[in-house]
């Protein structure tokens, strides 16, 4: 254990410079990985040309992204909580640079779909670690504020991938949007080897019983043959672990459910938005992709201001608590506006997409969307944080799976969903779908949340909501 609450080696108590500078760094980990996601985005008329493929296809390239993220995250999070955060996370990370520059070498399209699920793969580590990582360093109170420092560079990925797509395919080549990122991230990787320190801490205080094992005499030491006889079995159980919670937690199921649709809807708009504006609009690439500007400020209200707002609620409702323990079914209140303003922004933005001529009215809606859809995800992953508290990787690798998988779905039938339907019944559509399966969920997590988290738990495997 440590030496007390005032411990320096415990991660709680580390200086603020250390936790902002391991903050920063897993959150431009992250940036890579929403700037990877959507970065072909303004290129896709491109690409289907040098490809000669259908448009079908190119949104296959697109979202087979999403495939590697749904599957990398149950490797990922095994070794993360078997053996730390550091060295899974820069393993990962050297994995996407290789994938990912080999993504157009000879303008294949083989190569490009193997290429986009490899390196999604790596890049999982961004989208799984991020969270988690933060829940070391922080305590509960400043869950907003950890999810704030985390969050402020990566949702600029989903406007910085499409703007440099739109540039690199203008002006250079869209071969060069590969390339770039790989060499971006390599430098990011080779910081945070020198930089990041371990901050998980079952791994830590396994470290420091080993110190204290190996200051013994060898006579007095236990014998640990199995740490090494026992990695393959300890690692199944781990790689199962996010499954067997899928399975048999009920809340994991529903929050699964309503971030895979939340998320689906996201990566459509993601992928059709600049063809919106290149198609009917008539703007080039480069301009298309400025557009993006418009989802990124919406994720920023909610991350950097609404985050503060989700602490300011959680500790009002906790102190008005008779123990004054705080649950997780705090977070609820600050999720409630969330849906309410991403099923309002969904309709606005594809009945103005559909019928107004005016620009500025559809990145309105676009904004007011993105602000509903990420207050919500940051409700439940703040959710989630309190409830799994160790095993918090899994449990995000568990709930971000089915996200992914609808991330892969979603745009491949956009553009029939589209054609069939307009923008304005299209995303009513969506809105619709999403208005019944969102809707009542703050509701039934406030009411019944206790019930439901109790409901398949494990000794040892609850965080803070165990009251």
């Amino acid at each position: 254990a440590w030496n007390g609450p005032d411990d320096p080696h415990d991660p709680y108590n580390w200086s603020t410079f250390r936790k902002v500078t391991i903050g920063v760094i897993f959150s431009l980990g992250q940036l890579v990985t929403t700037m990877s996601a959507s970065m072909i985005a303004a290129s896709l008329d491109d690409i289907i040309l040098d490809l000669g493929i259908s448009e079908a296809t190119a949104q296959v390239v697109f979202s087979t992204f999403f495939l590697g993220l749904a599957f990398g995250p149950f490797v990922i999070a095994a070794v993360a909580e078997m053996h730390g955060r550091k060295w899974i996370w820069v393993g990962a990370q050297s994995w996407y640079i290789l994938w990912n520059a080999l993504c157009p070498v000879g303008n294949s399209t083989g190569v490009m779909i193997v290429g986009r699920f490899m390196s999604g793969v790596g890049a999982a580590s961004g989208t799984t670690l991020t969270g988690p990582v933060m829940a070391d360093l922080y305590r509960k109170e400043e869950r907003g504020k950890s999810i704030a420092i985390a969050s402020l560079l990566p949702y600029l990925g989903p406007a910085l991938g499409p703007i440099l797509g739109g540039f690199v395919t203008q002006w250079v080549q869209w071969q060069w949007t590969f390339w770039i990122m790989s060499l971006v991230n390599l430098v990011l990787t080779l910081a945070g080897l020198v930089m990041l320190r371990e901050s998980y801490t079952p791994v830590l205080l396994r470290r420091k019983a080993g110190a204290v094992v190996a200051a013994l005499p060898k006579t007095e030491q236990p014998w640990n043959w199995h740490l090494g006889m026992g990695f393959v079995a300890r690692f199944g159980v781990a790689i199962l672990r996010p499954v067997m919670m899928l399975v048999r937690r009920p809340i994991i199921q529903i929050v699964s459910v309503v971030v895979a649709v939340d998320f689906g809807i996201y990566t459509l708009q993601l992928s059709t938005f600049a063809t919106l504006w290149i198609r009917k609009y008539g703007e080039t690439a480069s301009q298309a992709s400025l557009h993006y500007i418009s989802i990124t400020i919406g994720i920023t209200i909610a991350t950097q201001i609404g985050g503060h707002i989700m602490d300011w609620m959680y500790k009002r409702l906790r102190d008005q608590e008779m123990n004054g323990g705080g649950r997780p079914e705090f977070r609820m209140p600050y999720m409630l506006p969330g849906v309410i303003l991403a099923v309002v922004g969904l309709f606005w933005y594809g009945w103005a997409a559909e019928r107004v001529d005016h620009w500025v009215v559809v990145d309105v809606g676009s904004v007011v969307f993105n602000l509903g859809n990420f207050v919500l995800n940051q409700a439940l992953m703040a959710y989630q944080l309190d409830e799994f508290a160790d095993h918090a990787a899994s449990a995000n690798a568990a709930s971000k799976m089915l996200s992914y998988l609808f991330g892969f779905m979603f745009p491949v039938f956009a553009p029939k969903l589209f054609d069939a339907l307009g923008y304005g019944w299209g995303n009513s559509l969506l809105g619709f779908v999403w208005l019944g399966l969102g809707g009542p969920v703050p509701v039934v997590l406030w009411v019944w949340g206790a019930k439901l988290r109790a409901t398949g738990r494990k000794d040892g495997e609850h965080g803070i909501g165990s009251g």
